[in-house]
Formats: C-alpha cells, structure tokens, sequence
C-alpha cells in the first residue's frame, strides 16, 4: 500500500508541475559510490555456534538513469525524478566447517529510486535536499550457492537525499550525499532467521540531466 501511494504521489507532482511556475522535464543518467564501512556479520546455528561471517569488502561502482522535471518559482525549486538505480557489493564469505575460506561474493541490486528534492537557487546554483523512495525490483547473487541462504526485501524504504545542482541552460548537474533509514543487509535470511549490519548504507551520487 505505501509503494503505492508514493508513487501515486510522485507521478501527482508530475502531472501538476507545468502548472506552476518554469518547468522543465527531461532526462538524467550517473553514477553513485556506496559508502560501506561495517563490522562482519556473523550467523550462528541453533546452538549458537558460528556458521557464517560475511565482511562487506567493497562495492562496484553503480549505474542510474531516468526521468526528472524541475520546477522554479523565483528562489526556490521543485526536483521530483524517478530513476531506475543498479548497485553491486563484493561479500567476503567464511564457511566454518565448509568449503568456501575468503571467498568474494557478489551480490547485485535493482531499484526504481523516487527523489523529491526542494531547496534554494542562487543564479544558476541550487541547494537542496528531500526524502527518497526506493522500490525493489529485482536482486541477483552468489550467495545462493548456499542452500540456507534468502532474501526477503521490502517493496519500499526510504532516505534522504542533499547537496547541489549547477543549471546551464539544459544542461544540470547535480553532487549528492544520500543516507537511508534501512539497515543494511537486512534483506538477508539464513535457514529463515533474518539478519543485518545494524547499520545503515550511504552513497555519493553524481549525475548529469538534459531538459528539453
């Protein structure tokens, strides 16, 4: 229901944007650095002996491209996008008692990310911020190669997005810090007990959009 309604509520700004003020629509593509500096996790049997740890040991550099729109009203600014966003992290896996010993992992990761931003313009210079949607679309894995290994994502969590845009003409770039208030990992199941890095994700996000 609250996927829904999000979205309901993005494509609302959308269509009601050229209403006001200068709107401009277009089209965007970047990429984004995840920020993952997190203790290992460690997964534990019934009796609580140590099964499984994964260390996070880095992430490929991600992909976004979309739709956004910007609305101008004097000093101020409207930014609703809808990106789709690809992200894939590197899992050092130790199997006590099994056959992998500081084996790499790769799990990957699709999104439709729905950022509102809003904030101030000075001249062609915009400062803003705004929360951010991420509805799940798809994963894929190494990590099933383990039969007790599973994922339970949910349909939408959210963030918050900051930082600063330079308009030139059609030209827009934007510089952004993203944090999340999902745990990291926390889609992870093993043998149906969940599990997460108790902290949450970060990304540097760069990108550049053409209105027209």
């Amino acid at each position: 229901m609250k996927t829904k309604f999000f979205i309901l509520l993005t494509a609302l700004i959308f269509a009601s944007s050229s209403l006001f003020g200068q709107f401009k629509f277009g089209v965007k593509a970047g990429l984004g650095s995840y920020n993952l500096t997190f203790s290992d996790l460690l997964i534990t049997n019934g009796a609580q002996f140590e099964e499984l740890k994964l260390s996070v040991k880095g992430a490929d550099l991600g992909i976004h491209f979309g739709l956004m729109s910007q609305i101008n009203l004097a000093n101020f600014f409207i930014q609703p996008e809808v990106v789709f966003n690809s992200n894939a992290v590197n899992y050092q896996v130790d199997d006590f008692g099994g056959e992998f010993l500081n084996d790499i992992f790769k799990e990957k990761y699709q999104y439709v990310d729905i950022p509102i931003l809003m904030g101030a313009r000075l001249g062609p210079f915009r400062l803003g911020a705004g929360p951010v949607g991420h509805v799940f679309v798809n994963s894929t894995s190494d990590l099933f190669k383990f039969k007790d290994y599973g994922q339970n994502f949910e349909n939408l969590t959210f963030g918050w997005q900051g930082g600063f845009g330079l308009d030139l003409w059609s030209l827009h770039f934007d510089l952004r810090y993203e944090g999340n208030f999902s745990k990291f990992g926390e889609h992870i199941t093993w043998k149906g007990q969940t599990y997460d890095f108790s902290e949450t994700p970060s990304r540097v996000l760069a990108s550049v959009a053409i209105t027209f």
